[in-house]
């Protein structure tokens, strides 16, 4: 029996190219594991078209922060789902986020918590990330994996004076590829559960 493949849509937003960068690198690692394949989508094209992520059998989210909150545009496509989030279309489908800012902080954990309640309302099912803190002892470095020390989403820095090409560095890159290869593996897993229905439990009750 051919093993099922698994589809993980990556949708994002991208104000200067820095989110757009770590949206790449998440599909790396979506990529590198078997049966599984990542899709880039600037949500900034889909026009009210969701079909794309309706296939999907996950559903990564990606804006930069911007005053503590993802991104106008983002908002904008958040809100245009309002008929998938009526008609349940994406229930039970895997769910995570990352996001980007200049600042170390940056309020960045309030984009993830903003993602994380999105995806509550769509009824999804939300999946944060694994890697240890790095860069949070004497013998940390800012190269180390998850070097912001986020378990909720991924985040990343970016210096405000540098462009994509150079910022955000390559451990938060490589970070953004372990956050790939985590869904990949989750939506892998979720999709060999066979799904039980409200009324079969109802009839083992």
């Amino acid at each position: 029996m051919q093993d099922k493949r698994v589809s993980v849509a990556v949708a994002y937003h991208s104000g200067f190219g820095h989110t757009e960068t770590l949206a790449k690198s998440v599909v790396n690692g979506i990529n590198s594991i078997e049966n599984a394949d990542g899709v880039l989508v600037d949500v900034t094209g889909l026009n009210g078209d969701f079909a794309i992520l309706n296939n999907a059998d996950a559903i990564i989210f990606g804006s930069p922060t911007y005053l503590g909150s993802v991104s106008g545009p983002f908002k904008m496509f958040m809100d245009e789902t309002s008929k998938v989030w009526f008609d349940r279309g994406w229930q039970n489908k895997l769910a995570a986020g990352f996001t980007v800012s200049a600042s170390q902080s940056g309020d960045k954990m309030t984009t993830l918590v903003q993602m994380s309640v999105f995806a509550a309302q769509q009824g999804m099912i939300w999946v944060g990330a694994n890697d240890m803190a790095g860069n949070n002892s004497s013998a940390g470095s800012v190269e180390d994996i998850n070097r912001l020390g986020s378990y909720l989403g991924m985040m990343a820095q970016a210096n405000v004076d540098e462009g994509p090409d150079v910022a955000p560095p390559n451990a938060d890159h490589r970070t953004a590829e372990s956050f790939g290869k985590r869904i990949a593996e989750a939506s892998l897993r979720w999709g060999k559960a066979p799904a039980t229905q409200p009324q079969e439990l109802e009839a083992t009750a």
